[in-house]
């Protein structure tokens, strides 16, 4: 079995007079993260369930080495991103809405690219874009640039590419975000597959109906800190996760 743990995660940004302003702020420093700590396994799907601004997006950036942290840890079946995050990365997916893909290029390059990045043997990556290719029915436009691509069908490049390698760990940020129903379906369908091979998949929204359908157990994060952490029948206890989420969130601002 896979483990990913993180552990008391905090992260601070330095906030510029401009950012203050905006914000209506007077200290320089915003906590994005305070002391963050959950374990996701194999064979499930860990949501992280908050608002904008809760600081899911610099959590999962920490979890994928993007960011590093001001303190605490990250550690994937026990061995720390600090010691070896080269070898880390090699093991884990990161999808997010930032990935910029090349415009000029074509589904076809960006994945044989990428494969090349990852050092994917020609033989095992002309098998993986076949399979992957045709679940996400990639095939169709292949060779079109991605300038002329809509969002969906990049998203789903995206997806594809990140996932080259077969690692054991899918870190997910905002997946279906700005997808249409079609696309986001396939998304759906696409992390309950992984589910079912036994990846670790984690992913960040602030859809409820999304963590309803696919996650096994969420974590809701407010102010940058966890405030629940537990299976998705006790966080619904017989309600919508909606209904639950604005309880809890209630409860919490009024305490």
């Amino acid at each position: 079995m896979h483990t990913l743990e993180a552990k008391n995660l905090c992260k601070a940004f330095t906030l510029s007079e401009r950012q203050r302003r905006t914000q209506d702020v007077q200290s320089k420093k915003k906590i994005a993260v305070d002391d963050i700590s959950f374990t996701a396994h194999s064979g499930e799907v860990f949501g992280l369930l908050g608002p904008n601004g809760a600081g899911k997006t610099t959590t999962m950036r920490m979890l994928a080495t993007l960011i590093s942290p001001d303190n605490g840890d990250v550690l994937y079946d026990g061995q720390s991103i600090k010691s070896d995050p080269i070898a880390i990365k090699n093991r884990f997916a990161f999808l997010t809405t930032d990935l910029q893909l090349d415009k000029k290029a074509t589904p076809n390059d960006m994945f044989d690219y990428f494969a090349g990045l990852y050092h994917v043997p020609s033989d095992k990556a002309a098998q993986r874009k076949k399979e992957l290719f045709g679940k996400f029915g990639i095939d169709s436009f292949a060779d079109n640039k991605i300038s002329k691509l809509s969002q969906g069908m990049r998203q789903k490049v995206s997806l594809v590419i990140s996932v080259i390698h077969d690692p054991d760990f899918i870190i997910f940020d905002e997946p279906t975000n700005g997808l249409d129903i079609i696309a986001s379906r396939d998304v759906r369908d696409f992390i309950l597959d992984m589910k079912a091979q036994g990846k670790c998949m984690i992913i960040s929204t602030h859809l409820f109906d999304l963590v309803e359908k696919i996650c096994d157990r969420a974590a809701m994060i407010v102010d940058g800190k966890i405030v629940v952490n537990d299976t998705l029948e006790n966080l619904m206890q017989g309600q919508s996760l909606e209904d639950s989420f604005y309880d809890i969130y209630t409860k919490y601002k009024n305490k």
